[in-house]
């Protein structure tokens, strides 16, 4: 690992599968070294997979499988700028649709419990218009969503 500053995310056996999966979905993500553990550890055996590291859209990761213990909460989320539509629908689909679940506002968790928000360029824009109606508009749209739709927050935007 060469990173000075790694995210550490903790999994119930599954890290190599979530990297695996982080690592086809985004941009700029692969699985590196695979760390098995030298002995019996609470959580696991010897020879079962420990550590993997990882990126994610060249944010350097290792993910822990440390056990049951601890859960992931929305209180840590990846953040993805997408810039359209179609990006905006690949990555909500490839999360949800792979045994994760829809939330509000452009959230979503991924089946191992990590959240995501799949934002698109557009809404942030629009939610940071200098004009407050302009913004207070496009907030408004985005509260009844679930995955962002831009043409809506783009006509908003518009009043």
């Amino acid at each position: 690992m060469t990173s000075k500053n790694t995210i550490c995310l903790w999994y119930d056996g599954t890290a190599l599968d979530a990297a695996k999966f982080y690592a086809e979905t985004f941009p700029d993500s692969a699985v590196g070294a695979v760390v098995r553990a030298p002995g019996d550890y609470p959580a696991g055996k010897q020879g079962d997979v420990l550590t993997v590291e990882f990126t994610v859209m060249g944010i350097p990761c290792l993910g822990l499988n440390g056990g049951a213990a601890f859960k992931h909460s929305e209180a840590f989320s990846f953040q993805v700028a997408t810039d359209d539509q179609a990006e905006t629908d690949r990555l909500w689909t490839a999360i949800v649709g792979n045994g994760g679940q829809e939330s509000a506002c452009g959230w979503c968790k991924d089946k191992w419990g990590l959240s995501w928000q799949i934002t698109p360029r557009a809404l942030m824009a629009a939610i940071a218009d200098p004009d407050p109606a302009v913004a207070k508009r496009a907030f408004e749209a985005m509260m009844g969503m679930g995955k962002i739709d831009i043409a809506v927050i783009e006509a908003a935007r518009r009043g």
